[in-house]
């Protein structure tokens, strides 16, 4: 099983960044490529071959599905496995997600002590 170690995160609200940022890196042990919008992420997409995307869904400009989409087309992240991760978590819009390829959506707001386990529990799961 591949080992998941550099997750490149794209979210536009500073605080929600700043806590999953620590909660990733202290807590779980991550290398983190943060991005504060779609089209920050296409650059660093370019720049580095993370294990794995981690998009915020509700963002201006380019929202996560439109991002994911565009990510999808450079060789880095064409087949990187995503998380979406959004407020937005009634079943409906979860299939959506999964049907966009995501290996699953994490629910905001997020326990900071939990996010960590989630994204490796989803990465693991896919990857089985």
């Amino acid at each position: 099983m591949p080992e998941l170690s550099l997750l490149l995160y794209v979210e536009d609200d500073p605080d929600i960044q700043t806590v999953a940022q620590m909660a990733l890196e202290m807590v779980g042990g991550f290398t983190l490529r943060t991005c504060s919008s779609g089209r920050e992420a296409l650059q660093a997409a370019a720049e580095c071959r993370p294990d794995l995307l981690l998009l915020d869904v509700m963002m201006p400009g380019m929202d996560g599905p439109t991002t994911l989409a565009e990510l999808r087309k450079l060789p880095n992240t064409g087949s990187t496995p995503v998380i979406f991760m959004t407020a937005k978590v009634q079943a409906g819009e979860v299939a959506h997600y999964r049907s966009l390829g995501a290996i699953g959506v994490i629910a905001k707001p997020f326990d900071p002590m939990q996010l960590p386990v989630q994204v490796k529990a989803l990465w693991d799961e896919a990857m089985t």
